[in-house]
Formats: C-alpha cells, sequence, structure tokens
C-alpha cells in the first residue's frame, strides 16, 4: 500500500548495555552496529541498524520508527495528524543524522509513545553477518519484524484509529481470550507490508510499554538454536515454544535485560492481497505451547517422577 513501508527501527532505553549486546548478538544473531559509552546499536540485515539501545534507567520502549515510502506520503500522514489534532515536530538534521534518514517527522500516539516517521532509512557501508544463523532475519519488504504495544486505559479503539486511520495500517485480525478469571487478553492486529502484523496493540496486564518485538528467521532450524542457546545461557524465558492461529507462526518468547520480551520465530504468515483478505477474531492466543515456563515445568517433573516409579 502506498505511504507508510514499514517498522524500520526502536529504540530502548536499557540499564545494561553489556547485557543487552551480549543478548542481541550471542543468543539471538544479531551484529552490532555501533558502540559508544550512552549506547549501541544492533543490525539483523542490510540496514545500518535496526535496535537502538540508549543507555538509561527505563528500560522500556522509547521510540518506534516507521519508513514512508515518499516525502509526499510522508506530508500527507502530517497533514492528516495534525486536522487530527496530533502535535508533529520535524526533526532537526543532526536528529535526522543520529537515526540515519533524510527527513524526520516526531509525533505520538494516543498511549504517548514517540512515533518517528521517516523517509529513506539508509543501509550499512558493511554486508550484515551473523556470527551463528544458519540462515537470515526475514525484513526486506516486511521491515524489521513486528511489536506488541500495550494500550493501557487508553480505549483500544483510539489506538487502532491513530494507527489506522492516520498512519495507514490495516486490520489483520484481533484475538480475545479469558486468560484467567476476570482478565481478558483483547489485542488488534495492524499490517502495512505483507507481514501478518508490523504492530499489534493489546490490553493485558504488563507492567511494560511493549510486550515484545518479534524477530523472524527465514530457517526454522535457527528457532531451535536460539532456543537452545537461550536455555544453556539461563535466560529467563517469557513462553516457551508454541503456535498462534492467526500468524501461524512458530515461536518461543525470550525476555530481554529489560524485562519485556523478544519474541524468535519462523514460519509467519504473509498477507499477500488485502482485497481477498478476511478479518477474523480469534478466541484463542496459542494454538498449542507458549506455556509458562513453570507449568512446562511442573510437568516435566510430574512425568519424569511417574518414569522413576515404572
Amino acid at each position: 500500500m502506498p505511504g507508510l513501508k514499514e517498522l524500520a527501527y526502536v529504540v530502548y532505553e536499557a540499564s545494561d548495555l553489556d547485557a543487552w549486546e551480549h543478548f542481541g548478538v550471542k543468543l539471538l544473531g544479531m551484529q552490532t552496529g555501533e558502540r559508544t559509552q550512552n549506547g549501541v546499536t544492533l543490525r539483523n540485515d542490510e540496514k545500518a541498524y535496526r535496535w537502538v539501545i540508549t543507555k538509561g534507567p527505563a528500560d522500556d520502549l522509547v521510540a518506534s520508527g516507521y519508513e514512508v515510502d515518499s516525502d509526499a506520503a510522508l506530508d500527507n500522514i502530517v497533514a492528516k495528524l495534525r486536522a487530527a489534532g496530533f502535535q508533529t515536530t520535524l526533526g532537526d538534521a543532526s536528529l535526522a543524522a543520529a537515526r540515519k534518514v533524510a527527513r524526520i517527522v516526531v509525533t505520538a500516539d494516543p498511549m504517548g509513545n514517540r512515533v518517528e516517521l521517516v523517509t529513506h532509512f539508509a543501509n550499512a557501508p558493511t554486508p550484515f553477518r551473523s556470527e551463528i544463523l544458519a540462515g537470515q532475519f526475514l525484513t526486506g519488504a516486511c521491515g524489521a519484524g513486528h511489536q506488541f504495544i500495550l494500550t493501557k486505559e487508553v480505549p483500544q479503539q483510539d489506538a487502532v484509529n491513530f494507527y489506522c486511520d492516520l498512519l495507514g495500517f490495516r486490520i489483520s485480525d484481533r484475538i480475545v481470550e479469558e486468560i484467567a478469571p476476570g482478565i481478558v487478553a483483547d489485542a488488534m492486529f495492524l499490517h502495512c507490508n505483507p507481514r501478518h502484523h508490523t504492530i499489534a496493540l493489546g490490553q493485558i496486564p504488563h507492567p511494560k510499554k511493549t510486550h515484545h518485538f518479534m524477530l523472524q528467521v527465514t530457517d526454522r532450524q535457527d528457532v531451535g538454536y536460539a532456543w537452545e542457546r537461550c536455555l544453556k545461557a539461563g535466560q529467563p524465558i517469557e513462553m516457551t515454544l508454541g503456535s498462534h492461529p492467526n500468524d501461524q507462526m512458530l515461536s518461543f518468547y525470550v525476555k530481554t535485560p529489560s524485562g519485556f520480551a523478544v519474541e524468535y520465530g519462523w514460519g509467519g504468515l504473509l498477507i499477500e492481497d488485502d482485497s481477498t483478505w478476511e478479518v477474523k477474531t480469534f478466541n484463542q492466543l496459542n494454538n498449542w505451547g507458549h506455556f509458562d515456563p513453570a507449568q512446562e515445568l511442573a510437568w516435566l517433573q510430574q512425568g519424569l517422577a511417574k518414569t522413576n516409579a515404572a
């Protein structure tokens, strides 16, 4: 679709840069872009970076950068934002240079999350090389990946209207499930390119602004290799291996050094033709798996006890 192309990058503030660099490179298979005393960037393809990790106490999402396919499209989005009452600020040359883009306009979504709209996001001067991947990360026309943003006290429809009516996303589907007595997970999934969703907007109990960022690999084996690396490293697991009913991703969730998660997956559904796509509502978050690690451990212990008693 014309206009918004992709989720180009995310910016996180983190209290432990060394832990983040180790997590991204040694466990997930990314590549260090640039490293300073105040931050580190991480790559997963030919772009200059995909994650910016800045030094600070928040341990949360700071900004999301979305690339727009032309100056005219950016101007059109800015006009819509202003007409709807959202403040927009033109980023100066120093911010554009830091983000490695030609133009940058800054606004905020209804939850107060900083949104950066950019053009001409630069490639790195050197090819991407992972030390440990068997395949590659799936990016290209699909962008960096997807992220799950918490809507908190903001009505979900207000968030959906911002991203769809003003930025140009389209609804992929919705999942509504009572995950515990009186606690309902309600998530809307939105796309702006063939990736099933670039952003999910959800109302679930979570202390951060973001629940997770998804990295997708092209080789299914890399999910298993990453799972094993994270287990051996003692990196906390958020959810075990499993699959979602809507995007059909085979994945697991591992906690970042900042406490929110990365979903590491393979085989996600692509939306190739919006004219034939049917928006559905699902009543469960997972087809199978994605258990709490403590629950899975309890089941394993029960099985081990039965085995030893046999």
